[in-house]
């Protein structure tokens, strides 16, 4: 161990200081920290501290990372590795954290640092637009929280910090519970609205689109759907196309989310005539617009051939769900009707996680077989034997 030595300060404070080596550099060279207190005592217990740390291979050797930092590293390292979309989607999750804690070290970063921002966000966490000052959502929050719990999973794995100061963090309980009573929850359309949907759209240029959102497809697959994609013939089509966007303004084409997700799917009658029909008609815009139209292999394009955003789609959605007069869904809890009525009707679970494009039924079943009281019904009939069993019994 060095012997701290004595040094005197301009304002004429003695302190005692020593340097010791910490390992090397990248490039290969010796790595040094200077260790400086006010007593030989201090500086001898704090060498001890780093070479037991170092024996047991926990030591972090100190840098001036802060959060921010470190974020922009982490996405960069992510951006190798997941797709344009996702990572878009962890950047803006983290821009959440960035304004509280990003200017904090991260080896300064403390759990109650985190629990505070997780507080705060709560009761104002919105930063932009009419709702700035409002509360984040807890759903919001809990994302949040959980892309910053792999940010610094990741630093401990790279030594820059010992530990994950957010892992214990969680959203209160009582949270949870004020805002499912506020909020309420959104349930998928029913059989009835469905067919309420199906007729009174019957008439729009649209109809074969919705239809097969209808089916199950994600917007992103029906507005990636091209016509070579569609076989009349064979009553079938393949997902293998999407178009997505990134904050509603950028459109980002690629294949399937998972292998799984490129799937061939049987095409149902109603939905194979209402293509048949949508195909006619885009060929006699085609035929009357001439070389004005933009003729792109897309099945869902507008008038002059142009193809839909997954955003135009949503909007001429929940314009006729208000014609129609039906409570408004998201386009996409289109999918948990069809799987919902799917299941309920004994398509068994390998079939439905294929026509879903998961690779788990468990996947399906958790996030879009939904169930709802007329769905049970037919356990409440079943029930009725079971009392009837037991008056007979007694």
């Amino acid at each position: 161990m060095p012997e701290p030595k004595k040094i005197v300060l301009a304002s004429g404070k003695i302190r005692y200081r020593a340097v010791i080596g910490i390992g090397k550099h990248e490039n290969g060279k010796r790595r040094q920290l200077t260790i400086t207190k006010d007593t030989a005592k201090e500086v001898k217990a704090e060498i001890s501290r780093i070479e037991n740390e170092q024996n047991t291979g926990s030591f972090v050797p100190p840098h001036l990372i802060t959060v921010n930092q470190w974020i922009d590293q982490w996405l960069e390292k992510k951006a190798e590795d997941l797709e344009e979309t996702t990572v878009y989607n962890y950047r803006t999750t983290l821009d959440r954290v960035r304004g509280k804690l990003g200017n904090i070290k991260l080896q300064e970063l403390t759990e109650e640092d985190v629990e505070a921002w997780m507080l705060w966000s709560l009761k104002f966490g919105r930063v932009r637009g009419d709702k700035a000052g409002t509360p984040l959502g807890v759903t919001s929050v809990d994302m949040s929280l959980a892309r910053l719990k792999d940010v610094l999973n990741r630093a401990v794995t790279k030594r820059l910090v010992q530990v994950n100061v957010a892992s214990e963090i969680s959203i209160p309980r009582k949270a949870r519970k004020v805002e499912r009573k506020t909020k309420g929850k959104l349930e998928p359309w029913n059989v009835k609205e469905v067919h309420a949907f199906v007729q009174g759209i019957a008439g729009d240029r649209l109809y074969a689109p919705l239809l097969l959102s209808l089916m199950g497809l994600r917007p992103a697959e029906v507005c990636g759907l091209r016509w070579a994609d569609i076989d009349l013939a064979d009553d079938t089509l393949i997902v293998a196309n999407t178009r997505t966007m990134m904050g509603n303004k950028t459109v980002i084409e690629k294949d399937t989310k998972s292998m799984a997700g490129e799937r061939v799917l049987p095409l149902p009658a109603p939905v194979k005539e209402a293509l048949k029909k949508f195909k006619a008609l885009q060929a006699a815009e085609k035929l009357a617009l001439g070389t004005g139209y933009a003729d792109v292999g897309y099945m869902c394009v507008n008038v002059t051939g142009e193809v839909h955003t997954t955003k135009q789609l949503r909007t001429r959605a929940y314009k006729l769900m208000a014609d129609i007069g039906l409570r408004q869904v998201r386009l996409y809890d289109a999918r948990a009707s069809c799987f919902t009525y799917l299941a309920n009707n004994g398509v068994p679970d390998h079939l439905l996680a294929r026509w879903a494009g998961h690779t788990n039924v468990k996947t399906t079943k958790r996030w879009y077989v939904k169930p709802d009281v007329e769905d049970l019904r037919g356990a409440a009939t079943t029930w009725g034997g079971l009392h009837s069993a037991q008056e007979g019994g007694v």
